[in-house]
């Protein structure tokens, strides 16, 4: 097999992790239009390159976007009515009395509001409006048949079955056969229609988020889950891809086995990939899917990177992850084609957990960025890797991610063998989330992020997720009055005398 090609190192550079539904905004949720575009203002004010956000999918049952129904679909619900007003689908009256205000997401209510003005949107672009529109939609439905037209039924189906799997939809339709699919395309058209359309307006308007993003110097990181949801179109649309049983239900699941931060392990739940019916198509599927979210961002995070080495099999029915068995998959095989398809690898390898010399071996052989978490560091071990002294230069280092407490949070609870390893680590200002921040940002990694919550300095109310919890996640969002200029300004400082500031802004 041919070896990389020799990887110029990238300059030093910095971000901030934040996902579009914790922007601020009047519509209950972070959206695309005017709180996006002033978000990258503030990147490019504190000389920031980097906006890392979570997955984009369209979330289902908890509001995460790392289950989502669609590997390639966008989330309407981040779709800007505002936006939506600008361009002649909405009426000022669409936008009034919804009774939001700047506060968690409230999933619930916000998605009938969004459900709501996209389905007005839609009989208003049915009815003629936005006439200069639909040569741009009918291009977009044109362009992403692979994927979009299977995506749009699946969507109409669930509603149609009040939101149900569809593996409860009845046998015909389970199975894919050829006349019941052909009956629900017209019985559905309409709701098929509508659901194009939201996919459409998604990517327009993120599209043109990007474009202005790139003008003000801001690049995007995405976030790609190994994984895909069982409730999804990829598993129904795509069954042979996926090692199921008769009825098309999961064999097996995805986890990972007990460690040290989980007696049972961790069930996910996933189904697992048919690895060899992916190799024998050339992994289409994967590049499909890489090539379409590298048009939404910039670079990509390989969630569970370790996956790519070996996955832990659990037989379906399980009730923990404590019964299963590693396997190896082809991430030599995936990598190199991937590398080909998309003329590189503008990936970074989510190399968190228990980590073998075979998964750093894949790694490296590709030239991809691991990851180093801070709050993870102070062990007592000084040659613990997530040490900073103990770093490579193709890191991405990060105060800590979404799935982690506050830095102040996190410190706050923080056993004293570990407490006192860090003070002694550490000279200490008395904010430990700027602490670690500007000890991200002075290390030798490549590449330092942070979530805004720890620039901020803001305690575990503003915490994301809490893996575990059924509900209570992803609500957090920022309010305008919180971005102060001393602490964009001290950011904004450091990324520049350690190095990470881009040599000139448009």
């Amino acid at each position: 097999m041919d070896n990389p090609s020799p990887k110029r190192r990238p300059a030093r550079s910095a971000g901030i992790l934040l996902h579009p539904t914790s922007l601020p905004g009047p519509f209950g949720i972070g959206d695309l239009g005017p709180v996006a575009y002033a978000w990258v203002d503030t990147l490019a004010r504190a000389r920031q390159t980097w906006w890392q956000v979570l997955p984009l999918g369209p979330t289902g049952f908890g509001d995460s976007p790392y289950q989502c129904f669609s590997a390639f679909a966008g989330n309407p619900y981040l779709v800007s009515p505002e936006l939506l007003l600008r361009d002649g689908l909405l009426d000022p009256g669409d936008l009034a009395h919804h009774g939001f205000r700047y506060a968690p997401v409230d999933y619930g209510p916000v998605i009938q509001f969004k459900v709501y003005l996209l389905g007005k949107a839609w009989a208003n672009f049915r009815a003629g409006r936005a006439p200069s529109l639909r040569a741009a939609f009918d291009a977009f439905c044109a362009e992403e048949h692979s994927w979009l037209h299977d995506f749009a039924l699946f969507m109409a189906l669930k509603d149609a079955h009040g939101g149900r799997c569809w593996l409860e939809w009845g046998p015909s339709l389970v199975r894919r056969e050829p006349a019941a699919l052909k009956q629900a395309e017209q019985e559905l058209a309409d709701s098929v229609g509508q659901h194009k359309f939201r996919q459409f307006v998604f990517f327009r308007q993120w599209e043109a988020l990007r474009q202005y993003a790139r003008e003000k110097g801001i690049r995007l990181i995405g976030d790609v889950p190994i994984f895909v949801a069982a409730d999804s179109a990829d598993v129904w649309a795509n069954p042979d891809l996926f090692l199921l049983d008769a009825e098309r239900r999961p064999r097996f699941v995805a986890g990972v086995p007990p460690d040290y931060f989980s007696q049972t392990g961790q069930l996910w739940g996933n189904p697992l990939y048919d690895w060899d019916r992916l190799q024998e198509t050339g992994f289409a599927w994967w590049v499909e899917r890489l090539r379409l979210v590298l048009r939404l961002v910039d670079l990509v995070r390989l969630d569970h990177f370790r996956g790519f080495e070996a996955y832990w099999r659990i037989p379906a029915g399980m009730p923990t992850a404590e019964v299963g068995e590693w396997v190896k998959a082809p991430g030599e095989a995936l990598l190199t084609r991937l590398r080909q398809a998309l003329d590189g690898l503008p990936l970074i390898a989510e190399d968190l957990g228990v980590i073998t010399p075979e998964v750093e071996a894949l790694r490296d052989r590709f030239g991809l960025p691991g990851m180093r978490i801070l709050q993870f560091a102070f062990t007592g071990d000084p040659e613990d890797r997530f040490l900073p002294h103990n770093y490579e230069a193709n890191t991405v280092v990060y105060t800590g991610t979404h799935d982690n407490d506050t830095t102040r949070g996190w410190f706050a609870t923080l056993p004293e063998k570990e407490a006192s390893f860090l003070r002694r680590y550490l000279p200490l200002s008395g904010d430990i989330a700027a602490d670690l921040v500007r000890l991200a940002w002075s290390s030798v990694a490549d590449y330092a992020v942070a979530p805004l919550q720890d620039v901020l300095s803001l305690g575990t109310e503003a915490r994301m997720n809490f893996p575990g919890r059924p509900d209570g996640n992803w609500g957090w969002r920022f309010f305008p009055e919180m971005l102060s200029e001393a602490a964009l300004g001290r950011l904004a400082e450091w990324t520049e005398i350690y190095g990470r500031a881009p040599s000139a802004r448009p």
